[in-house]
């Protein structure tokens, strides 16, 4: 795996953990702790009333500590990805990264274990120790054949759920392939021919699966790297794997694989030739799962076998066997019912539930959340769900709550399971990967991103990110000769020519053009002819705002220097409003603890008209859109629906009277509090019968004092990460950001104009 970084990535990854607090986690308070009655509940004294309730009945421990939703990611890094055995302390990244997707995916509080122990039956009496802290543990990255061993002693001692991802995640997203793979080939488990490379953690896992689904042993071949597992072999085998051994004089992969309904590679790259695969059944499955080079890639599969279906590990291809897709979700269900095990059935009901979850018709809202086209069907290129899919966690979860639930593992069953899935559907919500359908929106088409601000160090940054993320195709306004030093200063490996376009003010042959251009456009507003040559000599938003409206470039972007008001007069100037809008708007998008919340206009008008007002609910609602998110719509105010009759909160109620009028579709209301915008609880006790439901997403200000004042107080308290502002009314995509933008904010935005330039087509 390391040796396929570049040595920018490389830089990046060891910078992106260095920076502020080391490494990926920490430890916050869910409790308040603000007065010293806090702390004497929390600690001592109070703490002990807690201590001896769980001492004299021990059930109350899910109920009055974080056990509840307490999973151990546990190591002893002997298997570290594609690394191999790199040792405990080496295999701590990885931990902390599981931990970051068990809480991003599914709220899950994870505290990472890495355990200096390769002895098997003493890594057992480590973790089997630790059950009072954990509702649920993740054994990760232990080499085979020792962790079949140590998951089946941990089953038997522990009364929680004790899951080992490399073999059940990778079995499940397997078996859901194999499901649908089967059904749109119109055959069955127990008839279908099955042949390994690799046997594995992973391969072995799988087959035990896909056995207890109804698959005959005797229709399976197993190979490793001594080739068949056959009857009589002694060379690396062990009670795992010889389950699996054939009576048979076959000894290569090359001997079995001639019928094969289905290939499982879970070992090297490029192991499965193309006259083995001529070899294979009609309509054969290909999981070809080694990474990063697959057993064989999908283009040479496809070419050699058109009716071939193809899954790999790969996120660059479909169908990406990715343990991310069931983990967090399985173990959510299982705590969720305070599960003793994860078993057989609810490993099944994970199955069902995936492969079911492909076979669903995606919504335009999902689509844009995952970057797929919502008018491509299940099929050979869609087996099994994206990733990123926000309904995975709706599905899976109360799917493996029930089958523990029915199988009599769940010690707390869900009685109400409506309550549950809303309460899941919020989290989703509240978790979203917000900038994931931006990103795919922008790689659509690779569109030409012009950046005013071109030598600034943050650019040449964000560029270098740009262009490795296929967002864009940047071009830079400055002088090459500075451009090109800074990029040696700061250690960047892109290239003028070879990986962006400059335009240099000093030196370019469509000066006069440029010129011509800006008198037209600007001419009648006081400039002269000379005036324009030094604007345009010197005024890199000018020069980028005439690239994007001679077609020289497809998107903008500015205000790292300079004033907003007058980046945003030059683009009025120049390439103008959309036709049918008053005005421009900005948006300030902040991913918060809670979630994505929209709040406008941040930068452009001072006192908004009730009719400007309704004009910006409608054009954020599409902003908020594109992003994934049904809009809802909060009319803020220090009033609560005519409360009090000030000019402002007036103002708000006329424009949601025009936008009932003239957009009843529209989730909004007003005029209202903030804190009732974002509680429905809140809400209800004012106003029952409101027509916003849930948590407001996009909150629309009276006046810009109060759009500004709160975006900035949002992003300071919460730590939220601020994306923006995104400016919309523009004629053609541009985008004005701020001087405290940073590079990773300058990527943000690049998306976000590259998308608009695909939407403009």
């Amino acid at each position: 795996m390391s040796s396929n970084l570049t040595d920018e990535l490389r830089k990046a990854a060891l910078a992106f953990h260095r920076q502020g607090k080391p490494g990926k986690l920490e430890i916050q308070a869910t409790k308040p702790l603000g007065t010293q009655r806090d702390l004497a509940l929390a600690y001592s004294p109070g703490v002990a009333a807690v201590c001896t309730e769980i001492a004299e009945n021990p059930e109350t421990a899910w109920e009055l500590t974080a056990r509840q939703n307490l999973v151990g990611v546990i190591s002893n890094g002997t298997a570290v990805l594609g690394l191999g055995n790199i040792g405990a302390l080496a295999s701590k990244p990885v931990m902390e990264g599981k931990a970051v997707l068990f809480k991003k995916f599914a709220g899950i509080d994870v505290f990472d274990i890495e355990v200096n122990e390769t002895n098997p039956d003493k890594l057992v009496d480590v973790v089997a120790a630790l059950e009072p802290t954990f509702g649920g543990i993740n054994l990760e990255d232990i080499k085979a054949p020792e962790c079949f061993e140590i998951e089946e002693k941990l089953k038997a001692r522990a009364n929680i759920p004790i899951f080992h991802d490399d073999q059940h995640g990778t079995a499940i997203i397997v078996a859901a392939a194999i499901v649908n793979a089967l059904e749109l080939a119109n055959k069955k488990l127990d008839k279908v021919k099955i042949v390994t490379s690799g046997a594995g953690a992973a391969a072995i896992a799988c087959l035990n699966l896909l056995v207890s689904m109804g698959a005959k042993r005797e229709n399976i071949w197993a190979t490793d790297l001594e080739g068949v597992i056959y009857e009589g072999r002694e060379k690396l085998m062990n009670p795992w794997n010889s389950a699996y051994a054939q009576k048979t004089t076959a000894r290569k992969l090359a001997d079995v694989i001639p019928g094969a309904d289905v290939f499982l590679g879970v070992s090297a790259g490029n192991v499965l030739t193309p006259d083995m695969l001529k070899g294979m059944a009609k309509d054969p499955l290909i999981l070809a799962l080694a990474n990063p080079n697959p057993e064989i890639m999908p283009d040479l599969a496809r070419a050699t076998r058109p009716d071939a279906m193809i899954c790999t590990g790969r996120s660059d291809f479909p169908n990406q066997v990715n343990n991310v897709l069931c983990f967090p979700f399985i173990f959510r269900g299982a705590l969720d019912v305070r599960a003793s095990q994860i078993n057989e059935e609810m490993k099944q009901a994970a199955v069902k539930a995936i492969a079911g979850l492909a076979r669903e018709a995606s919504s335009d809202v999902v689509a844009r959340a995952v970057g797929v086209d919502s008018t491509v069907g299940f099929g050979p290129a869609s087996l099994i769900p994206n990733p990123f899919d926000p309904r995975l966690i709706l599905r899976i979860a109360p799917a493996v709550a029930r089958a523990a639930m029915e199988s009599g593992v769940a010690r707390a069953p869900i009685e109400d399971f409506d309550a549950y899935q809303d309460r899941l559907t919020r989290f989703v919500y509240r978790s979203g990967f917000v900038m994931k359908p931006v990103f795919a929106a922008a790689r659509e088409s690779l569109k030409r991103v012009i950046y005013a601000e071109g030598e600034d160090e943050r650019t040449l940054r964000a560029a270098q990110v740009v262009i490795e993320e296929g967002l864009a195709k940047p071009i830079l306004i400055g002088r090459p000769s500075v451009i090109e030093t800074r990029l040696k200063r700061f250690g960047l490996s892109i290239s003028q020519g070879k990986h962006f376009d400059v335009v240099n003010p000093e030196d370019d042959p469509r000066y006069r053009d440029y010129v011509a251009l800006y008198l037209e456009r600007a001419g009648r507003r006081g400039v002269t002819p000379d005036l324009a040559r030094t604007i345009v000599r010197t005024d890199s938003t000018v020069i980028a705002a005439l690239s994007v409206l001679r077609g020289d470039a497809d998107a903008m972007i500015c205000g790292l220097e300079g004033r907003y008001p007058n980046h945003l007069t030059t683009i009025d100037d120049v390439i103008g409003k959309t036709k049918g809008v008053s005005d421009f708007s900005a948006y300030s998008l902040l991913i918060t603890s809670r979630g994505a919340l929209f709040i406008g206009d941040t930068y452009v008008t001072l006192d908004p008209t009730p009719e400007q007002i309704a004009e910006k609910a409608l054009l954020g609602a599409d902003v908020v859109r594109r992003f994934g998110l049904e809009p809802k719509i909060a009319l803020l105010s220090h009033a609560n629906f005519g409360s009090r009759g000030s000019e402002s909160s007036r103002r708000m109620r006329a424009a949601l009277d025009i936008l009932h009028a003239k957009h009843p579709e529209l989730e909004v209301d007003g005029e209202m509090n903030a804190d009732l915008a974002l509680s429905e609880e809140f809400r209800n006790r004012v106003l029952p019968n409101s027509r916003l439901k849930g948590e407001a997403n996009l909150l629309l200000m009276p006046d810009l004092d109060a759009a500004k004042i709160s975006s900035q107080l949002v992003a300071a308290m919460d730590n939220s990460l601020p994306v923006g502002p995104i400016l919309v009314g523009a004629a053609k995509p541009a985008q004005i950001v701020t001087s405290t933008t940073t590079a990773r904010g300058l990527v943000n935005v690049t998306a976000i104009a590259a998308m608009q330039a695909n939407e403009a087509l």
